[in-house]
């Protein structure tokens, strides 16, 4: 296949890995993520990379620069500006957090899969340049 195409609400709900990557383009990629409830991303920060959210089902809490808060549901996107210091909070005690991410350029290797958060963190995995096809 030559680009992507598929349901992404129901490959999202699907999806139960921490991180996937679905899709890598030479400037964007589509990752899948499932965050456990209570749990997050991690502050984190892309130098040269912006990044687009889209919650597809729970709540979550996005902070930038450690002090501006959002929550967010079900059907809201937030965009992420380069160079903004940010993390993605479930806030629900019970359900998960299903969301997709778009980075433009990519930012991971091509067809990670990271089933949870500590497995993403262990691997020093960054985009070397190969897309999906």
């Amino acid at each position: 296949m030559t680009g992507y195409v598929a349901s992404i609400e129901k490959v999202t709900e699907k999806n139960n890995n921490f991180r996937q990557v679905v899709f890598t383009s030479k400037y964007m990629q589509l990752v899948l993520m499932s965050l456990k409830p209570k749990e997050e991303i991690g502050n984190e920060m892309h130098e040269s990379v912006d990044q687009f959210f889209r919650i597809e089902t729970g709540e979550a809490k996005f902070v930038f620069n450690g002090k501006e808060e959002h929550k967010v549901g079900a059907g809201d996107a937030v965009i992420v500006p380069a160079g903004t210091h940010h993390n993605v909070i479930n806030t629900s005690a019970t359900k998960p957090l299903k969301l997709y991410t778009i980075y433009a350029p990519p930012n991971h290797r091509d067809g990670v899969i990271h089933q949870t958060r500590v497995e993403a963190e262990a691997d020093n995995e960054h985009f070397d340049g190969k897309t999906t096809k």
